[in-house]
């Protein structure tokens, strides 16, 4: 841990997230590196919707644009996060609205508020989104997000080739056509593919991405299907909670290229339009969270390192069961080395549970995990916690109060805010027994 990071948490205690935006920005620009130059890149803003960080990744616009780079666009599944791209910069023209469940007044909002391209994964939310923008006196531009009946990769987490509430069936979709094209107030404007989640190695992804054109463009001709916008998801990986670097990508723009050039000879002019998302490697590791240790225990022969920090802090993958074991490095004083990646790791390890504050046994970040030799007081470090940090987290649970979230560029502390839950009542007192 750098010493300013100590400092930070000297003075505004723990458990607290630093947000560094150069690092975000750093993914930012590796990402479009690896990627074919027409292409636009979405920012999930379900890994961290933290205002400045989506600011960062934005930009100078929504789209193409400054901060040195090329700017994301805001890919978004609720009118909260359509609220936190607004507060970033985005106009609502520069979202794409995915989700399995948009509600009818979710969508009223939305439109109203610009949005005017949405994924749908079914006839009755084509037909929901549809209803939103007649009433609106507005056309919709629809992605057809779509489940692939089989997949390259055989690594990596599945997004598809299984029964899912996400997309329509490959399979199926003609018979589903007649339906999607008599919906009014939507057009078609093309397909959305999502197959997998952080690719083990650029093989596995190139793979999937060279499957899904192929299978995109088999569609386009074989049914007809209008093919101005094909979203090719994402799967660029990153750790989440340990050390190490994100994924890299030095074969994937030729590779792409001749893919795309092979089955959708018009990209390169737009025909159709190619995009891609990215959440957990733009944000991730541009994040760091620092916690203080509590408390060191030993039970029946086990011992038990409990944090200021748990599943309400850093749980974003505990319900899916893939956050469990994290890494925590030791705020030293020179004693430790350095890793492959250019993380330090202590010298000195022993094998406990880390345990947060939480009055429930679930609250584990790690079980019977190497760990620095640790004593209360020790401030901890945990790495690559810039996605799925607080709001992925059991915020609310047992009352404690949110971590705080610290946003720094170079030596500049740029904000410093905390998240803070309160509960507004809808009905006046008087008839809340009505």
């Amino acid at each position: 841990m750098s010493a300013r990071y100590a400092r930070l948490a000297a003075r505004h205690g723990t458990p607290l997230y630093i947000y560094d935006l150069a690092e975000a920005e750093a993914a930012r620009d590796e990402l479009f590196a690896a990627l074919p130059e027409e292409c636009e890149l979405y920012y999930a803003l379900k890994a961290n919707p933290h205002p400045g960080l989506v600011r960062a990744l934005r930009g100078g616009g929504g789209g193409r644009g400054g901060g040195g780079g090329r700017g994301c666009r805001a890919e978004i599944s609720s009118t909260g996060e359509l609220a936190a791209a607004l507060a970033a910069g985005f106009a609502g023209a520069d979202c794409l609205y995915t989700g399995p469940g948009k509600t009818d007044a979710e969508l009223r909002e939305a439109i109203g508020l610009g949005v005017r391209l949405f994924s749908t994964d079914s006839v009755t939310d084509l037909r929901r989104v549809g209803a939103a923008a007649s009433a609106q006196g507005v056309t919709a531009d629809c992605l057809l997000r779509v489940n692939s009946a089989s997949a390259s990769a055989a690594t990596s987490i599945r997004m598809t080739g299984t029964p899912s509430q996400f997309g329509f069936d490959s399979e199926t979709l003609a018979e589903t056509l007649p339906l999607l094209r008599a919906v009014a107030g939507v057009e078609l404007a093309g397909l959305h593919f999502f197959p997998l989640s952080n690719a083990r190695d650029e093989e596995s992804l190139i793979g999937e991405f060279r499957h899904t054109v192929e299978l995109a463009a088999a569609l386009s001709a074989e049914l007809g299907l209008p093919l101005r916008i094909l979203d090719l998801g994402g799967g660029f990986s990153s750790p989440y909670g340990v050390p190490g670097a994100r994924g890299r990508y030095p074969k994937l723009r030729q590779e792409l290229s001749l893919t795309l050039d092979r089955h959708l000879p018009g990209w390169r002019e737009g025909t159709p339009a190619i995009a891609f998302e990215s959440g957990r490697f733009l944000a991730g590791a541009s994040g760091t969270l620092v916690a203080s240790v509590t408390n060191v225990k030993v039970s029946r022969g086990r011992t038990f390192v409990i944090l200021d920090a748990g599943i309400n802090t850093f749980g974003g993958m505990s319900g899916l069961g893939r956050l469990m074991p994290v890494s925590v490095r030791l705020c030293d004083d020179g004693a430790d080395e350095k890793d492959g990646g250019g993380a330090t790791v202590a010298i000195n390890t022993v094998r406990a549970s880390l345990a947060g504050p939480l009055c429930t046994p679930g609250d584990l970040l790690g079980r019977e995990i190497p760990l620095p030799a640790l004593e209360p007081g020790d401030l901890v470090e945990v790495p690559n916690a810039g996605a799925y940090g607080p709001t992925a987290s059991l915020l609310l649970f047992l009352g404690r109060p949110a971590p705080l979230e610290i946003v720094i560029r170079g030596d500049e502390t740029v904000s410093v805010s905390r998240i803070e839950p309160h509960r507004r009542h809808l009905v006046p007192a008087a008839d809340r027994d009505g």
